[in-house]
């Protein structure tokens, strides 16, 4: 059996984290975007040398990426912002390949950017995680201890997640507790095993 592909997407802080955590226990192959731009930018990371030469010693502690500083120098700068994604995309495109290849089953990527980057060609169907815009910016204040005029910043940063949620196959709304979202989102990831498993589906 070929692998299933499903995309989650939705935009920041919008709970897909808690989704594709439920989605894996559940024993889907989860392929993390986040998870591999962060691997690419931790201490040693391979994107790190590429970004000190694009933007400077001024977004580094030391031999360490300082996120903040480089999240400061992005958001709200369209210039820099694709300068980012033109050194980070190509190194997570390669890596979610690789392990797409090794996934048998159902498979799927969690990708902020699954719209703007234009992967969801690469999915059989799309979900999206949804809550309005006041209860996103609330989220993120609160995880990343920033203030509202940067938590605007970075939700306009990405394409809105109503539009995201107009373009999907499926749309999960988020703005709940997080077990309600992940039994909304397992209710569906059963819903495709049954259409996998069917007589007559490949």
């Amino acid at each position: 059996m070929s692998s299933y592909v499903i995309g989650l997407t939705g935009g920041i802080a919008c709970g897909k984290s808690n989704l594709s955590r439920a989605l894996r226990e559940a024993g889907a192959c989860v392929i993390d975007a986040d998870e591999i731009s962060r691997a690419l930018t931790e201490k040693d990371g391979a994107a790190l040398p590429a970004l000190r030469e694009a933007f400077g010693d001024g977004i580094f502690s030391g031999d360490e990426l300082d996120r903040r500083a480089l999240a400061l120098m992005v958001f709200g700068n369209e210039k820099n912002m694709e300068r980012l994604n033109g050194i980070l995309h190509p190194m997570i495109f390669a890596e979610m390949d690789a392990r797409l290849d090794a996934c048998e089953g159902i498979a799927v990527l969690e990708v902020p950017l699954l719209y703007e980057c234009g992967l969801e060609k690469k999915c059989d169907e799309v979900w999206c995680a949804y809550v309005p815009q006041k209860e996103q910016v609330r989220r993120l204040c609160k995880r990343a201890g920033i203030g509202t005029k940067e938590a605007l910043q970075r939700v306009h940063s990405q394409m809105s997640p109503l539009k995201k949620a107009h373009l999907a196959d499926r749309v999960i709304r988020t703005g709940g507790t997080k077990e309600e979202s992940a039994r909304q989102v397992l209710e569906l990831y059963r819903e495709v095993i049954l259409k996998r498993t069917a007589p007559g589906e490949k």
